[in-house]
């Protein structure tokens, strides 16, 4: 008897000491994104889900939540700060929440081609990422905010503006009734310093907003119009890119240190390789769903006035540095993008 209590108690005193590093030695990180499902932002997060996987013996577990099932950017973003999820993937719109610089990105009529945003992305990007994962990058130093890693950076595509009436002219469109995103109250602002209408919405309120006439114009990638069927309502499109819509991906850095060290480069490579394929697809699905939303019967107006438009925004570029974007952030994109354009 004495022989058998001694090994239970042995047992006992090794599952205690091998159980919880069991325990710790899994990473499950929950992601959610507003992309669609079956959408090749879903599918390629699977890819890298499944890879995460197999790289790191099961030590890494990734979880993708699609299509919205977490709720509006916003809502996905508080979530993650309170553990709910660990990761989101959300656009620099929703991630003002966390840093308002990367909207730098996206400012309307700077980049004017694809070549000219991806330079400018590039030469961005590392300084950032450096910003994002600095804990104390607040003017108040002793005050810990929110840190995240960048898992990727990628294209949701360049917006263009979508009305239920044609709106060629810059006056026409400041009429409409217009989307403006919730809970980034600056940028509101802007719209109404340029001359706009903002109504502000959740962005899972769009499509119904429309068909009840909340709002009768939107400014959005053609990607998502189509995949939204927002272009039911808004049938009528303005033939000018008006800005790139940048997504990025962002991990807890608590949770991310969490990982071996070892295997972070390697789970990172993964979500650097997948980015490099939906920019890629991404290019492709943006012109093939303006040719959709054409044969569909959407409208292409052409703009009759782009110099007017251009002259807009640069007036309220002088409200956004330093109110929508700090005006570090703006004089580094607007240096990268003189860089990009001097390149050519």
């Amino acid at each position: 008897m004495k022989k058998q209590g001694l090994l239970t108690l042995l047992s006992a005193v090794c599952l205690a000491a091998t159980s919880p590093a069991l325990a710790q030695d899994k990473v499950v990180i929950k992601l959610a994104t507003r992309a669609p499902v079956g959408s090749t932002w879903e599918t390629r997060l699977k890819e890298a889900s499944q890879k995460w996987t197999e790289i790191s013996g099961g030590k890494v577990e990734l979880k993708i939540f699609a299509g919205g099932t977490m709720g509006d950017e916003g809502d996905m973003i508080k979530k993650m700060n309170n553990n709910t999820l660990q990761a989101v993937g959300v656009s620099t719109v929703g991630l003002h929440v966390i840093s308002p610089d990367p909207q730098a990105l996206d400012l309307p009529l700077f980049a004017k081609n694809r070549e000219q945003y991806r330079c400018m992305l590039g030469k961005m990007t590392p300084k950032l990422e450096a910003l994002l994962a600095d804990p104390y990058r607040g003017p108040d130093k002793s005050k810990k905010l929110p840190a995240v890693v960048v898992l990727a950076w990628g294209e949701i595509g360049f917006t263009r503006f979508f009305s239920t009436v044609a709106r060629p002219t810059l006056d026409d469109m400041r009429k409409a009734k217009m989307f403006a995103w919730e809970g980034d109250p600056d940028s509101t602002k802007a719209w109404e310093k340029a001359g706009f209408k903002p109504v502000v919405l959740s962005s899972a309120d769009l499509v119904p907003s429309l068909q009840t006439g909340k709002i009768d114009a939107l400014c959005y990638p053609p990607v998502l119009v189509l995949a939204g069927n927002m272009h039911s309502k808004a049938k009528f499109m303005l033939d000018m890119p008006y800005s790139s819509l940048t997504g990025v991906t962002v991990v807890n850095k608590d949770i991310w240190d969490k990982i071996p060290a070892d295997l972070r480069p390697k789970l990172l490579a993964v979500f650097r390789e997948a980015s490099a394929k939906i920019d890629q697809d991404v290019r492709k699905m943006e012109d093939d769903s303006i040719a959709k939303l054409k044969s569909q019967g959407v409208t292409v107006v052409q703009s009759a006035d782009p110099g007017a438009w251009q002259k807009a925004m640069e007036d309220v570029y002088q409200f956004v540095r330093g109110t929508v974007v700090p005006a570090q952030a703006f004089d580094d994109a607007r240096q990268a993008l003189r860089e990009c354009s001097a390149a050519k």
